[in-house]
């Protein structure tokens, strides 16, 4: 199940708000026992309704694994201190590591 937040990033999408604030454009908050809610909302578009929020459930899922791929890519990445070496030694060594390196991050972690 998508998170509400995401959500609420995608319906802000699809009405030209690109960018949210959790913390002051839109405030959601989860009661005890209850499912999550929007407690604020300060953008200039209509506050969804909950069918509109669920009609991007699809989208949020599809959102929310690339980001978690995505995640694991940045996590798996050397730092960029490393790949400049690489890079470095690649065009003085007429090596391909930095290359391989990057390819072995992608093919472990496929987009879709």
């Amino acid at each position: 199940m998508a998170n509400i937040c995401t959500k609420i990033k995608l319906y802000a999408k699809s009405k030209g708000v690109n960018s949210i604030d959790f913390l002051t454009d839109v405030v959601v908050e989860q009661p005890a026992g209850e499912d999550p809610k929007i407690k604020t909302w300060n953008l200039s578009i209509d506050e969804p309704t909950a069918d509109q929020l669920n009609s991007f459930e699809s989208a949020g899922n599809t959102d929310e694994t690339l980001q978690a791929v995505l995640n694991k890519r940045a996590n798996e990445y050397l730092s960029w201190q490393q790949q400049m070496e690489m890079i470095y030694k690649d065009q003085k060594n007429g090596t391909t590591t930095f290359k391989d390196h990057c390819d072995k991050v992608r093919s472990d972690n496929p987009k879709g």
